[in-house]
């Protein structure tokens, strides 16, 4: 056989066999099954009954937020060390663009479910297409609009009048958290969101332009900027919900608008906590550590990108789940 070694060729570094990715999984799964156990215990548990779900999700993060430190720990080692050939970097790169591919996926499946249920099943409900037969049935009085201030079940007198698919009481919120709904646009908190996140973008931007310039001081201060308004928004959105449960009636019992309303704002609020804390990261291997330069800075690049994608994510929200 002929050599095909050239003078361009690198070392591939291979790491070692390792236990984290399975670790990872088992946090993961413990989260998410204590995640589902906490939401199935608020909307048909006994109030009064005490669960071990809460245990099980808060087991599950640490877990895996253990791991992951121990994961990153052991990269960020190894990057240093030199042991990261440019190979290894795009293998990097990729791994990178298939994540926050996954997760453009994830967030798809939750605005196809806001899809199907405004435009195809809600109709349906009310009597429009297939449904006209039906809704007389088992509907009737029920008329659809979005945000949903009436539930079917509440259309027909509550949870005993329900003829079929009586999985539990629901009672709608007297107020949305629509822009229509809102008191006044600037106490809409939304919209400030919307500001604060579309700024951090900007700032992460420019620390960006800092580091590639190699102005450490410039990357460290905007990346500062950065995380202040990611914890910003997560604090506002803190504040929403607590006026959407306590002020609106908003709740996971209220019915398709409550589900789809939190399952997106919640899961992008939690993707907003999980760029916050990369980019924080980042922050303190610069400033405590001094590491980055103008060529070797992946660790960042990558936090930017993903933290690039949730404010992408949330232009879209804001406008399908607020305005919309």
């Amino acid at each position: 056989m002929t050599s095909q070694t050239s003078a361009g060729y690198e070392k591939y570094y291979v790491p070692e066999k390792s236990r984290l990715a399975a670790c990872a999984t088992i946090g993961l799964i413990l989260s998410i099954f204590g995640a589902a156990n906490i939401m199935n215990d608020m909307t048909f548990g006994d109030p009064g009954q005490e669960t071990s779900s809460w245990t099980i999700f808060t087991l599950g993060i640490l877990f895996f937020l253990a791991t992951l430190f121990s994961w990153f720990r052991v990269t960020i080692k190894e990057n240093i060390a030199g042991m990261n050939s440019a190979q290894l970097k795009k293998s990097y790169v990729l791994g990178m663009f298939w994540f926050i591919f996954s997760e453009v996926m994830f967030f798809f499946t939750f605005f196809g479910a806001l899809f199907f249920v405004r435009n195809l099943v809600g109709p349906w409900l009310a009597g429009e297409g297939e449904g006209g037969r039906m809704n007389g049935l088992l509907w009737e009085g029920f008329t659809f609009s979005w945000p949903m201030m009436q539930t079917p079940q509440e259309a027909v007198g509550g949870a005993g009048a329900q003829l079929m698919a009586n999985n539990g009481s629901f009672t709608s919120a007297h107020t949305s958290m629509s822009f229509r709904d809102a008191h006044s646009w600037w106490a809409w908190l939304p919209l400030w969101n919307t500001i604060i996140l579309l700024s951090s973008s900007f700032t992460c931007h420019i620390a960006h332009m800092g580091i590639l310039s190699g102005n450490r001081k410039k990357f460290n201060l905007w990346l500062a900027i950065t995380v202040l308004l990611g914890l910003a928004f997560v604090y506002l959105q803190a504040v929403e919900y607590h006026e959407a449960y306590v002020e609106f009636g908003l709740t996971l019992n209220a019915g398709i608008y409550g589900s789809t309303f939190f399952m997106l704002t919640g899961f992008h609020g939690f993707h907003v906590m999980m760029g916050a804390t990369m980019l924080l990261i980042q922050l303190l291997r610069s400033v405590l550590g001094g590491q980055f330069t103008a060529d070797d800075h992946f660790g960042f690049e990558a936090s930017s990108w993903y933290w690039h994608f949730v404010d992408v994510v949330w232009v879209f929200l804001f406008l399908f789940v607020y305005i919309l």
